[in-house]
């Protein structure tokens, strides 16, 4: 059975978490065998000569997709796409219909779930998916019962259980014992409100990553911004921490009731560094950190205090032994690989 899958070519292909989990993704599926059908988006500007010069060259790059795809092959398509794209899904369908193929979707984020960007595009784009898609690579079991929901079969559904984090310079060493605790990524307090509340926790934070501006609390020490590419080479020591929402008591709103959905990214980037991580105890990754011993959970951050007095050296040690076990596999491509291959097999049934 040939292999191909969609790859969409951004204006400017900026090193940020956002793009990394696709073009991981992308990576390993060819060296899997999955040859690139490349969509190029040529601009991200909206006066009305961009968007039609875009939608030609959308149509023209489906086109020549459908044209290179042989009869009876998988094709592997990353969701939600999130922009329209003339000829998509006309040219899908068609693959689907003239040419046999077997379409695995993998999934990045569930809008419905998210809410935050939910709108009716996305719905559309979510319903084609459901209709066009013979295998769905989801991102654990929570997220799976919500497909099932959806009446979609859960024999066709394979369970990622996390997100890989390629690294050619992986090292296997274990982090020093520390009770530091690094934040990664967007520290806008108007979207992750809880950041603002960190002065009234115990613990000691490290945090790196755009739009900081708790300078004047003592236990918060801000390290800059850093491209993914560098940024686990700087997480050395301590825990890191994968919360979010308006509150430090408890994760809520869109993007803190997410987590009890999704395979935060972050937490990819915590263990491929080899460090234990600390995660609210109601996240859909809890049971993956509780199982494979690689961190605490708690219900508020308020909770870390107590959770840290039955720690010790010893016993943190033994966390980050763990999450090394992970760490390698993430930094190789484990999951997803063994996730595609058992898409493959499935289609192929």
């Amino acid at each position: 059975m040939k292999k191909y899958q969609i790859y969409e070519k951004m204006p400017a292909q900026i090193n940020h978490a956002v793009s990394k989990a696709p073009t991981d993704v992308a990576e390993i599926a060819k060296d899997m065998g999955f040859e690139e059908l490349y969509i190029y988006k040529t601009s991200n500007k909206y006066d009305f000569k961009s968007k039609l010069k875009r939608q030609f060259t959308y149509f023209k790059d489906w086109r020549s997709a459908y044209k290179s795809i042989e009869n009876n092959s998988a094709l592997l398509l990353q969701h939600p796409f999130r922009t329209r794209q003339l000829g998509r899904e006309k040219y899908l369908k068609k693959l689907k219909e003239k040419k046999s193929v077997k379409i695995i979707s993998l999934i990045h984020d569930v809008e419905e779930l998210r809410q935050s960007l939910f709108n009716d595009y996305y719905k559309e784009e979510f319903e084609s998916m459901l209709n066009l898609a013979d295998v769905i690579i989801v991102h654990n079991d929570s997220m799976l019962d919500f497909f099932v929901k959806k009446g979609f079969d859960k024999n066709k559904l394979v369970n990622l259980n996390i997100f890989d984090y390629l690294r050619k310079d992986y090292q296997p060493a274990v982090p020093e014992y520390s009770e530091n605790i690094t934040i990664a990524g967007n520290l806008d307090v108007k979207k992750a409100t809880y950041l603002k509340d960190l002065n009234t926790i115990q613990n000691n934070f490290i945090l790196y990553g755009p739009n900081y501006s708790l300078h004047d609390y003592k236990n918060c020490k801000y390290h800059g911004i850093v491209p993914t590419s560098e940024m686990p080479n700087k997480l050395k020591s301590g825990w890191g921490l994968i919360w979010d929402g308006t509150r430090v008591d408890t994760c809520n709103g869109p993007t803190g009731n997410y987590l009890q959905y999704n395979n935060p990214h972050k937490l990819s980037l915590y263990l491929s560094s080899n460090l234990p991580v600390i995660i609210w105890d109601k996240a859909a990754e809890a049971r993956f950190v509780r199982d494979n011993k690689v961190g605490i959970t708690v219900s508020s951050l308020r909770d870390i205090s107590d959770k840290f007095n039955n720690i010790d050296e010893l016993k943190y040690e033994e966390y980050a032994e763990n999450a090394k076990k992970i760490g390698e596999k993430l930094s190789s491509g484990f999951y997803t690989k063994r996730a595609l291959e058992k898409a493959l097999i499935d289609v192929l049934n």
